[in-house]
């Protein structure tokens, strides 16, 4: 890994608050991701299971973790499962961790290793009533491959008929999507990564810079930082291409004139930043770009003014709905006769403004959480309003990064340049 080793106490409060919610005399089982083939003998980039980087801090593959509470020997309560490093495969494939080394990351004193399982794991089912096992259910999963939860669970059904199951995901789905102290410090210093990354191309961006050389500049501050790397593609579209949502081609020429929009974000720590700037590449916003990014402005600071514990994501949506129907009235991309005769199903302002205004962050970029509860304290959010106009060939989005307190929300991008004086300064130097 290439960032600082992190606080152990992070995996040993969330194991804590995982096993505070489950079933007496139960078994939870969790696996680390799938090493996914590419063509012939390569494999693609190694990506942990975010379950089973948020309960152990553990990186590598073939790793599993066995929570036992109620288990009569106190050794066994918790167990860290790892492959045993073997020489050889490490001259090809690079050192493995050692148990030492995985109980300083993780808190877990108690390692076996992977080719014991069997024999270990049948007497601790036995004594168990409850047996809790994992699967992936983000609302916005979309994978057709049984990957190793879903085969393990079918596993262990048939091994194991008899036994009461559970689901793992459904208390991690309300764990994870409410953050401890500990986890906003990682993240915040993969927003400080993503603003020293911002800061850098208002000086790099200039007419004739081709989108892939601005990925390059991202991707080099993010490394010299000590970022694992990009949290997710990164998105740089200019002109006509903002429009895009997810344009990631990131080869076209950027020129003088147009806007381009910057969306982008470091993961450290196995958590993640998600910041989107839209600047002009000439330095300079035209009359027209500037009203509508101060009216794209207007509707961050009014969507983060309203994220609040007790409001559902839901709700919140239609309220920044309702203001952006003001705007876009304000700077002629409405009528009030669109607004009159608008379809209540797809509201007049989703022609310029046609995606969700906030998703929850933490180790996904779209992180475990609900839309349709109330929001609660220490939850993370993205701000993240945009108004795209196919008329004008323009693009512009907008985002920071909020985590919920009862304090007040707390801006964890507070000091990324947003306003159009800031980005005009910072690009004419």
């Amino acid at each position: 890994m290439k960032y600082l080793p992190l606080n152990p106490q992070i995996f040993f409060t969330n194991r804590k608050r995982f096993v505070a919610k489950m079933e007496k005399n139960a078994i939870a089982i969790f696996n680390s991701n799938d090493e996914l083939p590419t063509n012939g003998d390569a494999l693609y980039p190694f990506k942990q299971n975010a379950d089973l980087y948020w309960l152990t801090g553990i990186v590598q593959e073939d790793t599993m973790l066995i929570l036992f509470p109620d288990n009569p020997d106190k050794k066994y309560k918790e167990v860290l499962v790892l492959v045993r490093p073997n020489e050889l495969k490490e001259k090809w494939d690079g050192k493995r961790l050692r148990a030492k080394e995985a109980q300083e990351i993780s808190g877990i004193s108690t390692i076996i290793w992977l080719d014991t399982l069997d024999g270990f794991l049948q007497p601790l089912i036995h004594l168990a009533d409850t047996i809790y096992l994992n699967t992936n259910e983000n609302d916005r999963k979309a994978n057709k491959v049984a990957v190793r939860d879903y085969r393990y669970a079918g596993e262990m059904r048939r091994q194991y008929p008899l036994h009461k199951y559970m689901r793992s995901a459904k208390i991690l789905k309300e764990l994870r999507a409410v953050k401890m102290p500990f986890e906003i410090e990682v993240m915040q210093k993969a927003m400080d990564i993503t603003e020293k990354t911002f800061r850098r191309l208002l000086s790099f961006i200039r007419p004739g810079v081709m989108e892939y050389e601005i990925e390059a500049e991202i991707l080099h501050e993010f490394l010299i930082n000590r970022a694992t790397g990009p949290a997710y593609g990164s998105i740089i579209a200019s002109g006509d291409r903002a429009r895009t949502l997810h344009y990631v081609s990131n080869n076209e020429e950027c020129k003088a004139g147009e806007l381009v929009l910057m969306d982008f974000g470091a993961e450290y720590g196995g958590y993640c930043a998600d910041l989107t700037r839209t600047v002009p590449v000439n330095g300079k916003f035209t009359k027209r770009q500037k009203e509508v990014y101060n009216a794209c402005l207007h509707l961050h600071k009014y969507a983060a003014s309203i994220l609040k514990p007790g409001i559902s994501i839901l709700a919140y949506t239609d309220k920044v709905g309702e203001e952006a129907t003001k705007q876009f009235i304000k700077i002629g991309l409405l009528k009030k006769s669109d607004v009159k005769n608008e379809d209540k199903d797809n509201r007049a302002y989703r022609k310029y403004l046609y995606h969700g205004i906030s998703h929850h962050l933490g180790i996904d970029v779209h992180d475990l959480g609900t839309r349709t509860e109330p929001i609660k304290e220490g939850m993370v959010f993205t701000v993240e309003p945009g108004i795209y106009i196919e008329e004008e060939h323009m693009g512009i989005r907008i985002e920071n990064n909020f985590w919920v307190t009862k304090h007040g929300n707390k801006d964890l991008m507070k000091k990324i340049p947003i306003t159009v004086d800031e980005i005009e300064t910072l690009m004419k130097r």
